[in-house]
């Protein structure tokens, strides 16, 4: 029986970007099914954030091209950026709320600026979303008025408001601890599924994102050196992958080396 290749929301190829001549990424190449949870891993400085914004148009790359649902992105047509927004969202690391605007301000914010809708369908669409996220108590709040845990379900809330087919998340578990870490990839395997959009993580939490998604790959020094599913990626020989899974390990064993030469 044929193969049946799988369907992409989302297809990078070649995609490059340097900083004043320094090479960030270099010839990068990646699919991302339709409908999956799909996570970018790599150390620190390996350019995933920069990647990230290159497939949300907030970068424009040097060479490559970037096709969502088929169709290349071409930056510079303003009609194309605006249909890609509202397609899509960003969660930025962040989370990027504005501490001026209430809870419900906030999520309606990308309706007003891509939506033609009246305003009554705005604040339903926005109190809906925040009902899905548990979040309808606190419309009136202020960012500042509410937990960490809270703010990042307020930024989840507002990149859906738009029924987005694709959610770019950009470290989204940066600076918490384990447990929250758990939480932050639940609640976004929760709603992936509740709302059927494509989720591209990049991240560094190795354990928590291998638990998520459905597919991995690993960045490293501008280009991707390992794509495939979670039980690949953990049983992976590949020298690059090894070193960076295993890490915790490498460690273990420079400590144990240290105490027997201190004996």
């Amino acid at each position: 029986m044929e193969k049946t290749s799988p369907k992409f929301a989302l297809q990078v190829k070649g995609l490059n970007k340097a900083f004043n001549g320094k090479p960030v990424l270099t010839g990068v190449e990646l699919g991302v099914p339709l409908g999956s949870i799909f996570t970018v891993l790599g150390p620190s400085g390996a350019g995933k954030s920069v990647f990230l914004k290159c497939l949300a148009n907030i970068i424009q790359p040097d060479a490559g091209r970037i096709l969502f649902d088929g169709s290349e992105l071409t930056f510079g047509d303003r009609a194309s950026q605006l249909e890609f927004r509202r397609r899509c969202s960003f969660l930025f690391q962040s989370n990027a709320l504005f501490d001026s605007l209430t809870a419900l301000e906030n999520v309606a914010l990308p309706l007003e600026q891509t939506a033609d809708i009246a305003n009554e369908e705005i604040q339903r669409r926005s109190l809906e979303a925040l009902r899905q996220l548990e979040m309808e108590d606190y419309v009136g709040h202020y960012p500042a008025q509410l937990s960490g845990g809270m703010q990042k379900r307020l930024a989840l809330a507002r990149a859906i408001v738009t029924q987005p087919e694709l959610v770019l998340f950009d470290e989204p578990t940066a600076g918490l601890d384990p447990l929250r870490r758990n939480a932050v990839f639940e609640m976004i395997a929760k709603y992936q599924r509740q709302f059927g959009f494509t989720a591209l993580i990049v991240t560094h939490d190795v354990p928590e994102a291998l638990v998520a998604s459905d597919r991995v790959a690993l960045l490293n020094q501008g280009r991707i050196c390992f794509e495939g599913t979670p039980a690949e990626f953990s049983a992976s020989n590949h020298s690059v992958v090894s070193d960076f899974r295993d890490s915790a390990a490498a460690l273990q064993r420079s400590l144990a080396a240290i105490r027997i030469s201190d004996r």
